[in-house]
């Protein structure tokens, strides 16, 4: 009776451990994705979102006023940016891999020249496939930052102009309210990486 006890308060708590890292990422993944930007770039009014799933990133820029927001399936990217005009965009999330050179030839074309783009990677751990990313990425941004999203995961910061961590926007930060993860003191610190990472994207990262 006793081991079945304990059984049953293994998978109770497994289970609920389960739960709440859903519920982690269903509120940290989107805020890390759209604060860390909104608040790196200097002035953004324009943006752009390809995702296919766009609710919870949508709450996050419902905490923004003044912001043209347009949302596209990140099913298509081509498709997606083809329509969009030259150096429209001050901010693009791009929520999902890809490692398609012309599709990033168009993100480039929209972007104006002070742009920047959070977009999702391969796992550091795979150094070749993120090394020909950021090198294709590379012939567009002079910086290209790795950061923790907060679920385990890390997305790329990549920048035309401004640093995320030298010139993050503090007053923006503490003006954002709503959230439940994301604050100055985070922003900051997502952008660590461990000396073997360092040493693994030596001349490639970019910062």
């Amino acid at each position: 009776m006793r081991f079945n006890l304990r059984m049953l308060q293994s998978l109770k708590n497994s289970h609920q451990i389960r739960r709440e890292t859903v519920l982690m990422k269903t509120f940290i993944a989107p805020e890390m994705m759209t604060h860390v930007a909104m608040c790196t770039h200097k002035n953004p009014h324009a943006v752009m979102v390809l995702s296919d799933c766009t609710d919870l990133i949508k709450t996050e820029m419902a905490r923004y006023r003044e912001i043209d927001v347009e949302y596209a399936d990140a099913k298509d990217l081509l498709g997606s940016l083809r329509n969009s005009p030259d150096k429209s965009i001050d901010v693009l999330l791009l929520d999902t891999i890809c490692d398609d050179s012309a599709v990033f030839a168009h993100v480039n074309r929209i972007l104006k020249e002070d742009a920047l783009m959070v977009c999702r990677h391969p796992n550091l751990d795979d150094v070749a496939e993120n090394t020909k990313l950021m090198q294709i990425l590379g012939n567009y941004f002079k910086i290209i930052m790795p950061y923790y999203n907060g679920v385990g995961e890390t997305l790329l910061l990549c920048s035309k102009e401004y640093h995320p961590t030298a010139d993050v926007i503090l007053q923006r930060t503490d003006l954002l309210e709503g959230q439940q993860f994301y604050n100055c003191d985070v922003h900051i610190g997502v952008f660590a990486m461990p000396q073997y990472v360092r040493k693994n994207y030596l001349g490639i990262i970019r910062n």
